[in-house]
């Protein structure tokens, strides 16, 4: 049912994570690689090691075949995958950073354009123009990195653009510059990862030397990440912080990501040390397996920190308008549906289920459980956050009681509807999705 579109058993919001999670691996790479890739060429040039332009021409060739490829890939899909999932989310971006979107396009087609000059230039041009190219290059992916952090720092915290509706006061955000350093600095991490899988191809001179400054990158990137991270930390805001102790999954995750973070910069020093001769492409596909768990990990975090929002202080993880935008013009829909019901003012709701009746009820249950559920969690037995097992063996009263009445208190949305529609969804909860007993039909339209 549009604007619904359910995923069973994974959920939407994994869907979402993990395409936007694997994106992370390509994008930092294809960001951080050529600043590495100008610093090996102004090396081979100036001290006369022209095996290093061998590693030089394979590094850009597969950052032109991976990052490029499967980087376009799953750019597109998480475009694609969150505006199936969360379309009102992503045109209150859209509305606020289209022209922040739209010059990150120009620069990332400046990339396109500059790596493929960069690559079939090699011996064709001057030292000199060769190396203005490889730098331009890097200038515009880490341009792009600069606009796009602007707005993932804006879904965390808006900042004074609550007040203002600015494009700048959303953009320079409590948490710009801190996410900002951070992911400048893991994309050395990651670009150093990659470079060792590069070099382990590699047969003759340059390989070692390749290593050790993949390593020397890593390691950089790797310590100065964490130093951002902690400043990143200090500036997230309270409810964010008490979701990261109180959520069970949320510390698991930060947990695995510290303990990447420790792997890597050993890894990593073993390399800058000279001790990497263990280091196959195989090993470093390994490593960089293990390097894209603590991204996972370090990006559920985050995400999951600003929950019950999407946008925190403007629109809940549901899609529902939570709080007043009046430099926007936009209103809270939370009274408003509270009072009229949910199913009498949300678009494209059937009409035979905008008033809930004794024939209806679970059907108009499931609408409105969908509605404000499932953007977190799915309905089956066995899924992911699944519905059906958190509320297993509750009745329909205990679940207005125990649950609807009091998710306010938690980092969910609260609920929101008349109280016909809090019941109806209870029905639904406790007699379709966990096979419990019936409620009467009288008890959810009368509340008798």
């Amino acid at each position: 049912m549009y604007p619904l579109f359910e995923i069973p058993t994974v959920g939407g919001p994994m869907l979402i994570a993990s395409i936007a999670t694997f994106h992370i691996l390509p994008s930092h790479v294809a960001t951080g690689a050529f600043w590495m890739a100008y610093f090996i060429e102004r090396k081979a040039i100036t001290q006369n090691q022209p095996e290093l332009m061998e590693f030089l021409k394979r590094f850009t060739l597969s950052i032109l075949i991976f990052c490029f490829v499967t980087g376009s890939l799953t750019g597109v899909g998480i475009w694609y995958s969150a505006t199936a999932i969360s379309p009102r989310a992503i045109s209150g971006l859209i509305h606020n950073y289209v022209w922040g979107w739209a010059t990150e396009w120009v620069f990332f087609i400046i990339e396109i354009v500059t790596i493929y000059v960069y690559f079939y230039t090699f011996g064709k041009v001057s030292d000199k123009t060769h190396l203005r190219i490889g730098l331009l290059y890097a200038l515009a992916a880490w341009i792009s990195m600069v606009i796009i952090t602007g707005i993932l720092g804006f879904m965390m915290t808006p900042g004074k653009w609550l007040s203002t509706g600015g494009f700048f006061d959303g953009f320079f955000n409590e948490t710009y510059w801190p996410q900002l350093f951070t992911r400048t600095s893991m994309m050395f991490a990651i670009a150093g990862s990659y470079a060792a899988i590069v070099a382990g191809t590699l047969k003759d001179g340059g390989r070692d030397t390749i290593r050790k400054i993949a390593g020397r990158w890593g390691l950089g990137g790797i310590i100065a990440g964490a130093l951002f991270t902690l400043w990143y930390y200090t500036k997230l805001p309270a409810s964010a912080l008490e979701n990261i102790q109180q959520i069970a999954y949320t510390s698991m995750m930060l947990k695995v990501s510290l303990v990447v973070g420790v792997v890597m910069a050993l890894y990593f020093l073993l390399l800058a040390l000279g001790k990497g001769g263990f280091v196959s492409p195989a090993v470093g596909i390994l490593m960089m397996v293990v390097l894209f768990a603590g991204i996972g990990g370090g990006e559920s975090v985050r995400e999951i920190s600003r929950r019950p929002y999407l946008i925190p202080g403007y629109m809940y993880s549901n899609q529902i308008i939570g709080h007043d935008m009046s430099a926007k013009g936009v209103s809270s829909e939370v009274d408003k549906f509270n009072e009229e019901g949910i199913l009498k003012n949300y678009p494209f709701i059937p009409e035979d289920l905008r008033v809930i009746t004794a024939d209806n009820y679970l059907k108009a249950g499931e609408v409105i459980t969908k509605l404000e559920c499932i953007a977190c969690h799915t309905m089956e037995s066995g899924g992911r956050n699944s519905l059906a097992d958190l509320e297993s063996g509750l009745t329909a009263e205990d679940i207005v009681a125990d649950i609807l009445d009091d998710l306010a208190s938690s980092y969910m949305p609260p609920f929101v509807g008349t109280e016909v529609e809090k019941r109806a969804a209870a029905a639904y909860m406790a007699e379709v999705l966990t096979d419990g007993e019936a409620p009467d039909a009288e008890w959810v339209v009368n509340g008798n």
